[in-house]
């Protein structure tokens, strides 16, 4: 059996009242989504454990099967690894925005969503300018880059706020600060943090890239902002935990950081941009070619949870159509290359409310669809956050747990929920 996880960021949502108190899911038309719904069985997963930051990075660890609460060490040291940043075992890495700051408020996470192209530019003059003993930058994708510290001078025990939960927000009232102020180490990287987002700014305003980005009429990066730092991971082996070798497929290198760290083959596709512009074809080709090899892969798209952050009802809507559409009907006529032989998971990692625009910790609706084990007498069912509660499977809590159901690695239990 192959098996295959599609992850459509941040599509789930609480009711819109423009929608008639419909969610995204129920107010759009997902009929590939709806046929797994109907034809597979449904739950709840708590991707986000009690206490912890609904984060990407949280969720996705759980979805692929571990426990943020033991094995995540930060969003920075993930995506490093995907970057190809080299950590020893002491170094530290912050996660790396350019953000837009007017009026000390913080307009924009994304930098009008500015390329990669001209990002690397800008954080390659930002490493010659700011670098310093233990400090140092690398280029990313798009807004996405990393700050590496030195980590026998600094620490990773500072309390950073991701920019997108804190747009309209002054930008003063959120800066890294020690989780102990009694911790002359952390003081002292905090100290750090506010000065290169302090001294980041009159480097970027004055670069030609900002000055045509401004006559374009579009958002500039202002400012560099760090956060969610954290030390190199240490995970068990997917394969070794699960028995099985695998590939991930994203345009986002946290999701490539963590199928780095579990062991699990990055597949980077041309054109995947993050955004509805992403190619969707691609992605789903080499996903295919890769379970021709293997026997899990892991396809994560973004676009719809970037809508969700603007707020807008319709731009998500219209994105999770294209999710229903370009990937999730692919994989199901997929199934005669496959014999009838690919078991497909299909689930957000975390809401992305528009009213809130940013991520919540609601549990998210999932389908697994085996086709060798379909359910009778079935009625039509949309896949939704409501249909998910009223799922066969319940509200799972754990992504270990989450994991094995997919897998079938705990057949009693298994067996008792199917």
């Amino acid at each position: 059996m192959k098996h295959v996880i599609l992850i459509c960021d941040g599509a789930a949502d609480w009711p819109i009242e423009e929608l008639e108190n419909k969610t995204i899911f129920e107010a759009t038309d997902t009929p590939s989504l709806d046929y797994l719904a109907t034809h597979g069985k449904m739950g709840l997963l708590r991707t986000i454990p009690a206490g912890m930051n609904p984060s990407s990075d949280v969720a996705n660890m759980t979805i692929i099967g571990y426990n943020p609460q033991k094995d995540l060490t930060g969003r920075g040291p993930l995506e490093a690894l995907s970057a190809g940043v080299p950590l020893s075992e002491t170094d530290i890495a912050f996660r790396c925005n350019l953000i837009t700051i007017q009026n000390s408020i913080i307009e924009d996470y994304s930098a009008g969503h500015i390329s990669t192209e001209e990002s690397t530019t800008l954080i390659k003059y930002l490493q010659n300018k700011l670098s310093d003993e233990g400090v140092d930058f690398f280029p990313g994708v798009q807004y996405r880059h990393i700050l590496r510290l030195n980590g026998t001078i600094y620490t990773e025990k500072i309390l950073t706020t991701p920019p997108h939960d804190i747009l309209g927000e002054n930008f003063k009232k959120n800066l890294p600060i020690p989780n102990s102020f009694d911790d002359e180490k952390a003081k002292l990287t905090a100290q750090l943090l506010v000065e290169l987002i302090e001294r980041s700014r009159p480097l970027l305003l004055d670069h030609e890239i900002n000055k045509v980005r401004k006559k374009k009429g579009k958002n500039i990066a202002t400012n560099i902002w760090p956060w969610s730092g954290g030390k190199k991971p240490k995970i068990e082996p997917f394969k070794i935990k699960y028995g099985l070798e695998g590939s991930v497929i994203s345009a986002v290198d946290l999701i490539f950081g963590l199928g780095i760290a579990a062991g699990l083959e990055p597949i980077h596709v041309k054109g995947a941009t993050g955004l509805p512009n992403t190619n969707y074809k691609g992605k789903v080709t080499a996903a295919l070619e890769e379970l021709k090899k293997k026997d899990f892969v892991y396809l994560h798209v973004e676009a719809i949870d970037e809508m969700g952050h603007t707020g807008n009802p319709k731009k998500k809507s219209v994105a999770l159509k294209d999710f229903d559409r370009k990937i999730v009907k692919p994989f199901i006529k997929a199934e005669k290359i496959f014999n009838n032989q690919l078991k497909i998971c299909v689930l957000p990692d975390h809401p992305t409310p528009c009213a809130i625009r940013t991520h919540s910790s609601d549990p998210v609706p999932f389908a697994i669809y085996n086709p060798m084990n379909e359910r009778v007498n079935n009625q039509k069912r949309i896949f939704s956050e409501r249909s998910g509660k009223k799922g066969e499977l319940g509200l799972i809590e754990s992504g270990e747990e989450f994991m094995k159901i997919f897998l079938e690695k705990i057949l009693n239990l298994v067996n008792n929920r199917y």
